[in-house]
């Protein structure tokens, strides 16, 4: 980076006043004329068109370019081809939606039973291959972190199908297992293709080719197929409690998805780095990000899969993998066969067929599958990330703490050594390019989040950029740079008033020639305030050890390295001289490789998630979802532009780019105002959900008449005008009758009660008995359930009243000790089979505090609340939905109703 507190960094500027005047000896050295420095507009239009299209080709080749796909005579009888795994694909998706205890899901188990059959059949003669449909019985998942803080999920009656690859005389090979594992089940509203059928196309066609491998092979390989994730996991956890070759596993894959095809990426892989430092050794298109796996696992991203299972449960290593591509799409009927993108399966087959072979031949397979509190695993966690596409980096935690320790170091002593031989108008110069940063983020964050209150005021959607992300560029980048410059430039005018003081002593100097010297100073001292924000931000990663730090780290040296090769000097010129524009492309090159691709892919993914963005629909404001995504355009854009920007300020385009800029933020918001693009579509259709409601609960409990209804809401922000206009069906909407679906809440929805009464029996109405209440040393109740016919219910049990709990079905299911709870509930979500049981007792251990007064004209809230779901529509819900716009789909959940779903409660003084 060079010397800092000077225009020139050979010598020492600034220590004194008197110093900075001239001698006769130096007269030689100062300038007669300078000519102002204009940078053109042709230039700063290079520059945009390079940076533009830098983006956009290092995210194509690093998310967008496939493999081409091979058919079964390319691959070879030992190769994987994705024309094979998509016969799969396409057998399984047209079976519809199969969701756990449907009929359809009965279909596709025994689709991939067959299909697991036929690969024993042609399996090397040398190789073993057992398969097995295993039946898991009753169990209960309480996880610790994640989406299921404060629930127990439970299940019953789940079907597996279990494929085992061994070596035949390899006997330690049994002992020794890797799992490969995904989930046939899909949600309610959705055929799956990509969530998860892809993913068990995938694994059949790897598992055949495997079964020609695994002759050689020193480790089993066990393919899980399960059922019961959409519903909280469970397929994986009754696999891991319950079936004997568990024990076997060192090593999980799981297999994913949260959108329709594109490349599968690593996103998650445990404390143990082996398998990931494998998999970059053999990977022929790695795709993988540490950025993913700590926004993941911080919780930013609201989702969880098997791999938390593995992880937490049995304490194993390993990758999980997903589908990234239009995660918009996710969960909704435009999860199809027809939207999957030729050579995604090719991609994640190649890969881990090479992966596989590679591991399972491999003797250091890690043999300990338990995570031990005393191991600085923090030290031993991977770095991960890949570039273009075609290479992998991986490295530990350690060597990352001394190589950003290092830089850091080396950092702080030039900068240390700059302000002390700059003086004191180095070290405000540093201050007030500081500032000029300061600024920079104030005015980009304002002017971009400012447009998302405006959206919902304009626009019938607040998120009308879902359907078309490039609007995003011109709602929320435009405003964003704009902001970024006005800040930057309010400090520049700042910085150039303190070096005015400053240079004011050059007495010898034309007045003309002292402005262009103090505006050339105060782009340098800009350009190296780039650094020094990217060095704060390495600092703070580094003391936290967050892996992402790496990108700091590039952000930081390739500029300072251009900076210093280009603009520093050992020769004894004194004044400054403009930024070379060499300075900026060398400077910037490295940083864009690395990074482009995964802040577009961050950003495409975070705009898909608007659609499912109101969890608990009406409880926040509308203009929410589009202030995040507009804060996150503004912080990349000013982490990323920090070094552009200070080369724009002596440019005379800023006026052409400022008046560019508001002509594409004027147009965009013109085209969202007018409904020129929609901003949902066929393909990329706003969630909702369709819910016949028959309601038997008072308000906060006690039992009534039962009140039928049907409930249309949205996890999409934004009203529901539209839709009901285009149903006609006399839905009512607003916020004066909100549900509780114990789960969640909808304090904005819409309903109906026009012909509510059909499509539902008596008989389906869940009870909650009282068997016995006792108070002698603590109140003990005893509550019956009966569910009916549902196999798919929620329960809430009021934790500020309720110390503790147990739950009996045909066996103990949930013993006492060790609950938490999530604003005073604790929720008992269950989904099981057909065999399911219906009928249950739970006992409820009651606080000695606990007062059950009523405060105020407030009632307290119910001591249980109960849903029961069924997969059955009524004539009015079928009406409805048969109805519903094409830009509408249904949703579906763990936590979302079926499209029949019954309520009730128990009083707290019962």
């Amino acid at each position: 980076m060079g010397r800092t507190g000077s225009s020139s960094e050979s010598r020492k500027p600034f220590k004194k006043p008197e110093e900075n005047v001239p001698n006769v000896d130096d007269s030689a050295h100062q300038p007669t004329s300078v000519v102002r420095t204009q940078r053109s507009l042709y230039v700063w239009l290079s520059l945009l068109l390079f940076t533009i299209y830098g983006f956009r080709a290092v995210y194509q080749q690093q998310f967008e370019k496939l493999p081409i796909p091979l058919s079964a005579e390319k691959a070879g009888k030992r190769g994987f081809s994705e024309a094979e795994a998509l016969k799969h694909v396409k057998a399984l998706t047209s079976l519809g939606p199969h969701p756990v205890g449907s009929d359809a899901l009965d279909f596709a188990l025994e689709y991939v039973l067959k299909a697991a059959e036929k690969i024993k059949k042609t399996a090397h003669w040398e190789v073993d291959v057992e398969v097995q449909k295993f039946h898991a019985q009753s169990g209960a998942n309480r996880l610790s972190g994640g989406l299921f803080q404060g629930k127990t999920l439970m299940y019953s009656d789940l079907y597996h199908v279990i494929l085992r690859v061994l070596p035949k005389y390899a006997d330690e090979a049994g002992e020794n297992t890797i799992l490969v594992s995904s989930h046939i089940d899909t949600v309610f509203s959705t055929e799956g293709a990509g969530d998860c059928s892809s993913c068990i196309a995938v694994m059949l066609e790897l598992a055949r080719g495997i079964s020609q491998w695994a002759h050689g092979f020193k480790s089993g390989v066990i393919f899980l197929f399960n059922t019961g994730e959409e519903e909280g996991l469970n397929g994986a956890h009754s696999f891991m409690t319950q079936h004997p070759w568990s024990k076997t596993i060192r090593l999980a894959v799981d297999l994913e998805a949260i959108g329709t095809g594109g490349k599968s990426g690593i996103f998650q892989t445990g404390s143990n780095p082996w398998a990931v430092e494998t998999f970059a050794s053999v990977a022929k298109y790695p795709s993988a990000q540490i950025v993913s796996e700590e926004l993941f696992t911080s919780g930013a991203i609201k989702s969880g899969t098997d791999f938390q299972v593995y992880r937490e449960l049995a304490g194993l290593s390993g990758l999980d993998f997903a589908y990234a591509d239009n995660t918009a799409v996710y969960h909704t009927k435009n999860d199809k066969f027809e939207l999957l993108k030729p050579g995604s399966l090719q991609h994640l087959g190649e890969n881990m067929l090479a992966f596989l072979l590679h591991a399972a031949s491999s003797s250091k397979l890690p043999t300990d599958n338990l995570i031990k509190g005393g191991q600085n695993s923090d030290q031993d966690k991977a770095v991960y990330f890949d570039i273009l596409g075609t290479y992998m980096i991986v490295y530990r935690q350690r060597f990352a703490s001394l190589l950003h320790n290092s830089v850091i170091i080396q950092s702080l002593m030039i900068w240390t050594t700059s302000l002390v031989m700059g003086g004191f108008p180095a070290a405000v110069s540093l201050a007030l390019s500081c500032l000029s940063l300061v600024l920079m983020w104030i005015f980009s964050l304002s002017f971009s989040a400012s447009v998302a209150f405006i959206l919902p005021v304009i626009s019938a959607s607040p998120v009308p950029y879902v359907a078309s992300p490039w609007l995003v560029v011109g709602l929320f980048v435009a405003p964003a740079f704009l902001g970024a410059l006005a800040g930057q430039y309010v400090g520049f005018l700042i910085l150039q008033t303190y070096l005015s003081n400053v240079y004011s002593k050059r007495e010898q100097l034309l007045p003309a020639i002292r402005a262009e010297l103090i505006r050339l100073e105060a782009e340098r001292w800009l350009f190296k305030a780039g650094s020094f924000q990217w060095l704060i931000f390495l600092i703070i990663g580094n003391y936290y050890k967050i892996g992402s730090s790496y990108l700091a780290l590039v952000w930081l040296v390739s500029p300072a390295f251009a900076y210093g090769l280009l603009e520093a000097t050992l020769t004894p010129a004194r004044f400054p001289k403009p930024l070379k524009l060499a300075t900026l492309l060398i400077g910037l090159t490295v940083p864009l490789l690395v990074s482009a691709g995964t802040i577009i892919r961050l950003a495409s993914s975070l705009i898909g998630s608007a659609v499912r963005f109101d969890r608990n629909p009406g409880s926040t404001p509308d203009w929410l979802g589009s202030v995040i995504v507009a804060v996150f355009v503004a912080i990349i854009l000013c982490l990323t532009s920090v070094y552009l920007l200070s080369y724009l300020h002596l440019s005379d385009a800023k006026r052409s780019i400022i008046f560019a800029t508001c002509i594409l933020f004027g147009f965009s918001l013109a085209a969202v105002a007018f409904g020129i693009v929609p901003p949902f579509t066929d393909l990329t259709a706003r969630t909702v959900n369709v819910v016949h409601v028959v309601d038997t609960t008072e308000k906060y409990g006690g039992e009534r008449d039962p009140v039928s209804y049907v409930s249309l809401f949205s996890t999409t922000p934004g009203k529901l005008t539209r839709e009901i206009e285009h149903i006609n069906e006399g839905f009512t909407c607003g916020r004066d009758k909100p549900i509780d679906y114990v789960t969640f809440s909808v304090n904005y929805g819409c309903w109906t009660h026009e012909d509510g009464e059909d499509g539902w029996d008596m008989s389906d109405i869940p009870s909650l008995l009282v068997d016995s209440n006792v108070s002698n040393n603590g109140r003990i109740t005893n509550i019956l359930i009966d569910t009916k016919g549902s196999t798919r219910w929620s329960l809430g049990i009021n934790t500020d009243e309720i110390e503790d709990f147990k739950f009996k079905g045909e066996e103990e299911l949930v013993p006492t000790g060790d609950k938490s709870s999530v604003d005073g509930w604790h929720t008992i979500q269950f989904s099981g089979g057909k065999d399911s049981p219906t009928s249950f007792a739970l006992t409820l251990f009651w606080k000695k505090n606990s007062t059950r007064s009523v405060k105020g004209n407030k009632v307290p809230p119910p001591l249980l609340k109960l849903r029961t779901d069924f997969n059955r529509l009524t004539p009015k819900a079928e009406r409805v939905i048969s109805k519903l716009p094409s830009w509408c789909s249904l949703f579906g959940k763990s936590t979302s109703p079926y499209t029949l779903a019954f309520l009730t409660a128990l009083p707290v003084n019962i």
